[in-house]
C-alpha cells in the first residue's frame, strides 16, 4: 500500500526545491543527506513529502518523548490511511539497578510501566511485520534490546474462517504467546472461553477484542467486538494474533538458555572464589539459582532482560535485537534535531556499560548482563541504510557524512580591522568511530565538491530570521527590564537565557518585583509543571520566561517576539554557535522577532550567528520582494491546560480529605476511582501523558488516604 499524504497545503517557500533535491538524492541511493531547515520553515511537512515520494518504511527518531509525541501527531494527520506508530520508552518512572561500592549501597531496579505506551510499542512491532506502509516515530529507546523478530514472527498465529483448528490447540497457542486466561476480568493480553467461543483482547488494541467461534474443530466465524459492551463491530475473514509481550521465547529456547545460564554461573562463581571474593560468589549463586527457579516455574523473573543473550541464543559480545531488526533492509531513517539526537545515540552504550560492570564485579549480575545493552554507534550505522538528518544547526557529523568521500568543508568568514570581509577560511573535518569529529588540517581548497546538504531557508509565512542586536554587558539587567516592558505593552512575550539555575531564579524574582509577570524554568522543574508554564506564557498569564538550556529546539512559541541572551560572550556549551542559533530561533515565528545579545566582545560563536543571520535575512527579503510576499506571524491554537480542570483537581483533593475522615456515604470511592481511571486511559491514548500523570496521582491519593484515617472503622461492603 502506497503512502497517501493528506494535506490542505502545497509546498511553499524553500520546501519544493528541498523536496526535489532530497528525493533525487535518495533515489540515487546516497546513504547520507542533510536538511538544514531554519526554525518555522516547515521541516516536518518536507519530511512527510519525502516519505510519500520515497515509498519505503520509515523510522523517524527524536531525542525526547515530547518532541516524538508532537511528530507522531503531525504524521498521523499527514498519513491517516497508513500505519503511523509511536515507539518510546514505556516507563513512566525508571530507576535502573545499580551498586555504589563507596557506601556499600545497592539500588534495586524500580519502574512503572505505562500500559498505553506498551500497547503502542506492540502495535509498532505488529505493523512492521505485516505492513509495508509503516512510519515509526521513536526516541532512542529503539536502539535498546528487544525480543527477536524471528521468535516474535514464528509465534504469531494467523486465523481465517474455515481453517481446520481445534479449540484446545488455539488456546495452547494463546498461552504460548503469553496471553492470560481470565473469564471474569477481561483486559488487554487476556482471553476468556465460553463453550466453543473464545474472546481474545490483543495487547495492541484498545477497546476492541476478537471473538473466535469454533464448530467441530473448524474456525466457523471471526468477528471484532467492543470489550465493554460485547457488541459485535464487524465480521472478519481473517485475523493474525501477535504475542502479548514484547519479549517472547519459545519453550525449547528457554530450556537451552537455563542450561547456558547455569554453566556461566558456575564459571563466574568459581572465578570469584579464586579471587577471594567469597561474599560476591555467594551473592551471585543465590541470585542466579532463584532467578532460574522462577524462570522454570513461571517463565519469568525480575530482571530477566539481563539474561537476554542466552534467551535469544546469541554469542558473547554480539549485538542485541532491537526495533531496527523489525524493519526491512531498505528502510529510510530520518533523524530529527540531529545535532542533539546523534550525540545521544553515541552516548548510550558507555553509560550502560559503566553501571553494569560495577554490578558484575560485586556479584550482583553475570558477565552476560553486559550483552543486554543499547547498540554501539557503529552498530547503529551498520543497521541503517539511507539517512536524512534534519536540523536548523546540523553538527559536524551530519555535515561530514553528507559530503562526498566523507569529508566536509565548513566556511568561517571573519572581518579585518576596517570591517571588510576576509576570504572564507575552510576547515577539513573527518568522522572518528565514536560518532564525533576531529579537525584534520586547515587549508583553502579550490573546489568544495557537490554537497548533499540542502538548505530550507525561506519560510512559507515569509518571516525573516530575527534581528540580532548587540548590547554591552554593563547594565544588562536594567536594559532587559526595559526591553521586556516595551514588548509587554505590545502584548508580546519574552524569553531570557542565563548561565545558571540560581541566576534564573533570582532574576525571575527580581523581574516580579518590578511588576513583570515572570517565571523561571530549568531541569529541576518537573515535566508537568514545565509544560504548564509554557502554556501560561502563550496564554499571557506569564509575559517573561527565564531559563538556561531548555529554551531551545522543539519549543513552538509563536507569541515570543524577543529573546534576550545574558552574558552572551561567555564562550562554552551554553553560548556556542549551535546554542545561540537555536535560542535566537525561538523568536523566528513572530513578525517582530528580535534577539538581543549582551556582550563586551564578539566571540567566534557570536560572529557565526551574525554572519548566518545576515545572509539568511538578505535571501529571505529578496525572495519576499520577488514574489510580493508580506510576512505574517505564525498562528497556532493554545493547547488545553494540564491542570484543566482546576475544579476537577480541587474536587479530587476535597474528596480525598472527606473520604479520609469517614464521609464515604456521599461518594463511593470505588466509583470515583473508576471514573478517574477511565479519564487517565483516555488522556494516555491521546498522548497527553502529563495529564495522565496528574490523574494517576489523584487515583493514588484516593487509594491511599492520609494516615490520619487509620484506626477509624470502615463501613462494610
Amino acid at each position: 500500500m502506497a503512502f497517501q499524504l493528506i494535506s490542505d497545503y502545497q509546498p511553499e517557500g524553500d520546501q519544493a526545491q528541498a523536496i526535489a533535491k532530497l528525493a533525487k538524492s535518495l533515489a540515487a541511493g546516497n546513504p547520507h543527506q542533510t536538511l538544514l531547515g531554519v526554525t518555522g520553515s516547515g521541516k516536518t511537512f518536507t519530511m512527510a513529502n519525502l516519505i510519500a515520494r520515497h515509498g519505503k518504511p520509515t523510522l523517524v527518531m527524536s531525542h525526547n518523548k515530547t518532541l516524538a509525541a508532537q511528530l507522531y501527531s503531525e504524521f498521523k494527520n499527514f498519513f491517516p490511511h497508513n500505519a503511523v506508530e509511536y515507539f518510546v520508552s514505556y516507563f513512566d518512572y525508571y530507576q535502573p539497578e545499580a551498586y555504589i561500592p563507596r557506601s556499600d549501597t545497592y539500588i534495586e531496579k524500580d519502574s512503572s510501566i505505562n500500559e498505553e505506551i506498551e500497547r503502542l510499542r506492540l502495535s509498532t512491532m505488529g505493523s512492521l511485520l505485516t505492513r509495508e506502509d509503516t512510519i515509526v516515530v521513536a526516541s532512542v529507546s529503539c536502539i535498546y534490546g528487544l525480543g527477536s523478530p524471528e521468535d516474535y514472527e514464528n509465534m504469531m498465529v494467523p486465523l481465517w474462517v474455515g481453517q481446520p483448528l481445534a479449540r484446545e490447540t488455539f488456546l495452547n497457542s494463546l498461552v504460548g504467546m503469553l496471553f492470560e486466561r481470565n473469564d471474569i476480568t477481561f483486559g488487554r493480553g487476556k482471553f476468556r472461553v465460553r463453550g466453543d467461543t473464545v474472546d481474545v483482547h490483543p495487547a495492541y488494541l484498545d477497546e476492541t477484542a476478537i471473538r473466535v467461534e469454533f464448530l467441530d474443530d473448524v474456525v466457523e466465524r471471526i468477528s471484532s467486538i467492543h470489550t465493554v459492551t460485547g457488541n459485535r463491530i464487524e465480521y472478519l475473514e481473517k485475523h493474525t494474533f501477535f504475542p502479548a509481550k514484547q519479549f517472547v521465547t519459545p519453550g525449547d529456547k528457554l530450556q537451552r538458555a537455563v542450561q547456558a545460564i547455569r554453566h556461566e554461573a558456575d564459571e563466574q562463581v568459581a572465578k570469584l572464589e579464586q579471587g577471594g571474593k567469597l561474599l560476591e560468589a555467594q551473592r551471585l549463586r543465590m541470585r542466579t539459582d532463584y532467578d532460574l527457579e522462577m524462570m522454570m516455574e513461571t517463565g519469568f523473573c525480575q530482571g530477566i532482560e539481563n539474561y537476554s543473550r542466552h534467551l535469544t541464543d546469541r554469542h558473547a559480545g554480539e549485538r542485541p535485537h532491537t526495533l531496527l531488526d523489525f524493519f526491512p533492509k531498505d528502510f529510510l531513517l530520518m533523524v530529527d534535531e540531529s545535532h542533539a539526537t546523534i550525540p545521544q545515540i553515541g552516548g548510550m552504550y558507555e553509560g550502560d556499560k559503566s553501571r553494569k560492570t560495577v554490578l558484575i564485579h560485586h556479584g550482583f549480575r553475570l558477565p552476560s548482563a553486559l550483552d543486554n545493552r543499547p547498540l554501539r554507534f557503529e552498530e547503529f550505522m551498520q543497521m541503517t541504510g539511507q539517512r536524512l538528518y534534519v536540523s536548523a544547526t546540523p553538527g559536524p557529523f551530519e555535515l561530514v557524512n553528507s559530503r562526498p568521500e566523507n569529508r566536509a568543508f565548513i566556511a568561517f568568514q571573519t572581518k579585518d580591522e576596517t570591517g571588510k570581509l576576509l576570504p572564507a577560511r575552510l576547515r577539513k573535518i573527518r568522522v572518528i568511530p565514536s560518532g564525533k569529529s576531529e579537525e584534520i588540517e586547515h587549508f583553502n581548497p579550490t573546489s568544495r565538491g557537490t554537497a548533499l546538504v540542502v538548505e530550507q531557508i525561506i519560510r512559507p509565512t515569509g518571516l525573516l530570521d530575527p534581528v540580532i542586536t548587540l548590547r554591552p554587558l554593563k547594565g544588562q539587567i536594567d536594559e532587559t527590564i526595559e526591553l521586556c516592558r516595551q514588548r509587554v505593552e505590545r502584548h508580546e512575550r519574552v524569553l531570557i537565557t542565563t548561565l545558571t539555575k540560581k541566576t534564573a531564579e533570582d532574576l525571575s524574582s527580581y523581574l516580579q518585583e518590578t511588576g513583570l509577570k515572570a517565571r523561571y524554568i530549568h531541569a529541576d522543574i518537573d515535566t508537568v509543571e514545565r509544560v504548564e508554564i509554557l502554556r501560561q506564557l502563550r496564554a499571557a498569564t506569564v509575559d517573561v520566561l527565564v531559563g538556561i538550556n531548555l529554551l531551545r529546539e522543539g519549543l513552538d512559541l509563536p507569541e515570543v517576539s524577543l529573546v534576550c541572551i545574558l552574558d552572551a560572550d561567555k564562550e562554552g556549551f551554553l553560548r556556542n554557535e549551535t546554542s545561540l542559533i537555536q535560542s535566537a530561533g525561538r523568536a523566528a515565528r513572530h513578525l517582530h522577532g528580535e534577539c538581543v545579545l549582551f556582550c563586551d566582545h564578539v566571540t567566534d560563536s557570536i560572529r557565526a550567528l551574525l554572519d548566518i543571520t545576515s545572509d539568511r535575512r538578505a535571501r529571505q527579503q529578496a525572495h519576499n520582494e520577488e514574489h510580493g510576499i508580506t510576512p505574517k506571524s505564525i498562528q497556532r491554537a493554545l493547547q488545553q491546560s494540564l491542570h484543566t480542570h482546576e475544579k476537577e483537581r480541587e474536587q479530587a483533593e476535597l474528596l480525598t480529605r472527606s473520604l479520609s475522615v469517614g464521609h464515604q456515604e456521599t461518594h463511593d470511592p470505588l466509583d470515583v476511582i473508576s471514573g478517574l481511571e477511565k479519564q487517565m486511559r483516555l488522556a494516555s491514548s491521546h498522548l497527553e501523558f502529563e495529564r495522565a500523570a496528574i490523574l494517576r496521582d489523584q487515583i493514588a491519593a484516593l487509594k491511599n488516604p492520609p494516615t490520619a484515617t487509620r484506626g477509624r472503622a470502615k463501613p462494610n461492603r
